[in-house]
C-alpha cells in the first residue's frame, strides 16, 4: 500500500453511478471515526466519495482493475475501495472482492452481499478491506496470500464466501468469490436489491391509471358481479397469475428489459440468466404490489358503492361481506389486464432502469459524454 502522509490514509470510495453512489454517500459519513476506532496506534482516515461510471463496457475483473490502478494514480489516494452494483465472474464463480495490497486497491460486487441489511454488510466489507491494506506490508516470500486473511471476519458472516484463485498476471493478489446454489442465490437477491423494485411503482404510474379506470369501470358492471361470484378459489388463483405474467411479460417485452448477448462463453451466459433473472424479479415485485394497491382501492371503491338490494336484484343472491372482498379480487385482475394493454411505457426510463443491460448502456453514455466533454 502507498504509505500515508502523518498518519492519515486517504481513502476513495470510487462507485458506479445510482445505488453503488449511494451505498458509497451514505457509509463515508461513519468510515472515518469507524476505522480510526479499529485502527487504533493513532491513526485518521479521510474519506472521499467518487461517483463515475468504472465498470462501462466490461465486466472483465482484470480490465477493472488496471482501471483502477490507472485511476488511483492519478490522485493523491491510499487506497481505493471500487464499488459496484454488477455481478462480475471469474474462473467460474462469482466475484465478492479483489484486493491488491501493494496498491492499496480493492474492487467490491455489491450483489454478492445479498439483499438484507446492505448498508451494513457493505459498510463492514469496506471496513475489513481498508484494515485490511493497510496492515503491515509483506516480506520477503511471505505475500499477500499467505497473510493472516484481512476479510477473515468478513468471510464467517457471509458464507460461503472463499478466496478465490488468482493468476500470476492479474493485478489482484488475493481474492474472495462466490459459488455454488447458495452463492447464486444471493448474488441474485443482492441483484434485486440492487435494482431496487420499490421505484418500479412510480414507473408504473400509467399502467396503474389504465388499470384503475378498468377497476372503476368493472366494479359497478353486474356481469362482472356475477362472474365474481361463480369463479371458485382455484380460478380466481389462475386469473391473477395470468393476470400478473402478462403484466410483467408485457412490461418487459415493451420496454425491451430482456438481455441477449453474443458472447457465448460460460461466464457471458451465467450473466445472461442473472440479468434476466433479476429484471424478472425486479418488475415481478413491482407488479405484484401495484396488483395489491388495486385490490385494496376496489375494496374500498366497493364498499362505497355497491348497494346490497340493487347487487341481490342484479344476481338473485344477498350480498355478503365475501362478496367484497371476491369481486375486489377478481376485478384487480381484470384491471390488470386493462393496465398492461394500456399502459404505453416504452419511454419510461424507471422501467428502464430495472434491467443490468440498461444500465450499463447508460453508463456507456455516461463515459462518451464525459470524453466528449474533454476533448478541446
Amino acid at each position: 500500500m502507498p504509505m500515508a502522509s502523518q498518519d492519515l490514509t486517504v481513502v476513495a470510495l470510487l462507485a458506479d453511478p445510482d445505488a453503488p453512489t449511494e451505498v458509497a454517500q451514505r457509509m463515508a459519513r461513519v468510515l472515518p471515526s469507524r476505522l480510526a476506532d479499529k485502527a487504533q496506534q493513532g491513526r485518521r482516515f479521510d474519506v472521499n466519495v467518487v461517483s463515475e461510471p468504472f465498470t462501462a463496457g466490461t465486466e472483465d475483473t482484470s480490465i477493472l482493475m488496471q482501471r483502477i490502478r490507472d485511476r488511483a494514480g492519478s490522485e493523491h489516494w491510499d487506497i481505493v475501495v471500487a464499488l459496484t452494483d454488477l455481478p462480475l465472474h471469474t474462473h467460474g464463480h462469482k466475484l465478492v472482492v479483489d484486493l491488491n495490497h501493494e496498491h492499496g486497491l480493492a474492487l467490491l460486487s455489491l450483489p454478492t452481499l445479498g439483499g438484507w441489511r446492505l448498508q451494513t454488510r457493505a459498510r463492514r466489507a469496506v471496513e475489513e478491506v481498508v484494515l485490511g491494506l493497510t496492515g503491515p506490508p509483506a516480506d520477503g516470500a511471505q505475500g499477500p496470500q499467505q497473510r493472516q486473511p484481512p476479510m477473515g471476519r468478513f468471510v464467517s458472516r457471509l458464507a460461503p464466501v472463499h478466496p478465490g484463485a488468482v493468476d500470476e498476471e492479474e493485478i489482484a493478489d488475493l481474492r474472495y468469490v462466490l459459488s455454488g446454489p447458495r452463492g447464486y442465490l444471493r448474488v441474485l437477491v443482492g441483484m434485486v436489491r440492487a435494482n431496487r423494485p420499490w421505484r418500479l411503482v412510480p414507473g408504473l404510474s400509467k399502467a396503474l391509471a389504465a388499470a384503475l379506470a378498468t377497476g372503476a369501470v368493472a366494479t359497478v358492471n353486474s356481469t362482472v358481479w356475477s362472474l365474481a361470484g361463480a369463479l371458485s378459489a382455484p380460478r380466481l388463483v389462475i386469473a391473477t397469475v395470468g393476470s400478473l405474467v402478462l403484466m410483467i411479460g408485457w412490461l418487459i417485452v415493451d420496454a425491451q428489459l430482456w438481455h441477449r448477448s453474443s458472447d457465448v462463453s460460460r461466464e457471458a451466459r451465467q450473466r445472461v440468466k442473472l440479468y434476466n433473472a433479476s429484471t424478472v424479479l425486479t418488475v415481478g415485485i413491482g407488479v405484484v404490489v401495484c396488483y395489491a394497491g388495486l385490490m385494496v382501492v376496489n375494496l374500498v371503491w366497493a364498499l362505497f358503492i355497491l348497494n346490497d338490494q340493487v347487487f341481490a336484484s342484479m344476481t338473485q343472491t344477498p350480498l355478503h361481506t365475501a362478496d367484497y372482498w371476491t369481486l375486489s379480487w377478481f376485478v384487480a385482475s381484470v384491471a390488470t389486464v386493462g393496465g398492461a394493454l394500456g399502459s404505453g411505457l416504452e419511454s419510461d426510463e424507471a422501467i428502464r432502469a430495472a434491467a443490468y443491460s440498461k444500465r450499463e448502456q447508460e453508463r456507456r453514455d455516461m463515459l462518451l459524454d464525459d470524453g466528449d466533454q474533454l476533448k478541446p
